[in-house]
């Protein structure tokens, strides 16, 4: 099979260079199905120039009309296509790819379709994680990556990145909102019974959470108070939950 490329954005360290949440979701995917792959590093400031080279469509409109376009973009050389957005990509891999492990398994598109609304309508009660883990991907980036980022996201947060959740009662109080929000998460586990959404069947719905829970393993570092902290939520479930995802934590290096 040809060899599938994968566009993600890098870290400066070879620990924290994989790193963005969704682009976590589709090496998830990948890892999972077993495909053979690659990455491509791409700054943030070259994503828009990448897309349009290579024919990615954008994934959302700006406010002043312009489009804007994000990574995971995946290409497939074998079929020629080019895939943006990383459930659109689930949805291609299975559909390509049907003797590997489904990640919507038959039947569940509506459901995933439906928890996608209800994990986004979660976190975006108060993006508590965002505002954990913001300083520290600045600061984990290229220096081109990380003036863009620094610009982009301080205007949208109206605030200095350092401002954001600094140690103290401010950044407590962040985590006590995160820990609301998983726990939400959490009954819904709870009432499947398994470790999985499904049970013992693993879906992409569990690779919508944990690729953005090892955003916060990578970024605040796997031995840090605050990720031991993530870890113990709920009777210690995340921790388990991500322990599960470990086999499937590999990055296949490509081109810098």
């Amino acid at each position: 099979m040809s060899e599938l490329v994968l566009y993600d954005i890098p870290g400066k360290s070879p620990e924290s260079k994989a790193w963005s949440p969704n682009t976590w979701r589709t090496r998830y995917a990948l890892n999972y199905k077993g495909l053979r792959y690659r990455t491509e590093w791409i700054e943030y400031p070259d994503i828009a120039d990448l897309c349009k080279k290579i024919g990615a469509r954008p994934t959302d409109v700006r406010a002043d009309g312009s489009n804007h376009y994000t990574l995971p973009v995946l290409y497939d050389p074998l079929t020629e296509t080019v895939i943006s957005e990383s459930t659109d990509i689930a949805d291609y891999l299975d559909k390509t790819y049907p003797d590997t492990p489904p990640l919507f398994p038959a039947g569940t598109r509506g459901f995933h379709a439906s928890f996608q609304a209800a994990y986004g309508a979660v976190h975006a009660r108060t993006n508590a994680l965002l505002k954990l883990v913001v300083l520290s991907v600045c600061l984990n980036l290229n220096e081109r990556s990380s003036e863009y980022f620094r610009r982009t996201r301080e205007k949208s947060l109206a605030s200095r990145l350092e401002d954001v959740a600094p140690e103290g009662e401010v950044r407590d109080k962040w985590f006590e909102g995160l820990q609301d929000d998983m726990a939400k998460m959490a009954g819904w586990y709870r009432v499947g019974g398994g470790p999985f959404i499904m049970g013992e069947t693993l879906c992409y719905a569990d690779m919508m959470i944990a690729g953005r829970l090892v955003w916060a393993k990578v970024l605040l570092w796997k031995d840090s108070k605050d990720w031991k902290r993530i870890c113990a939520f709920d009777d210690g479930f995340w921790g388990k939950f991500m322990e599960r995802f470990e086999r499937y934590e590999q990055v296949v290096q490509g081109s810098t």
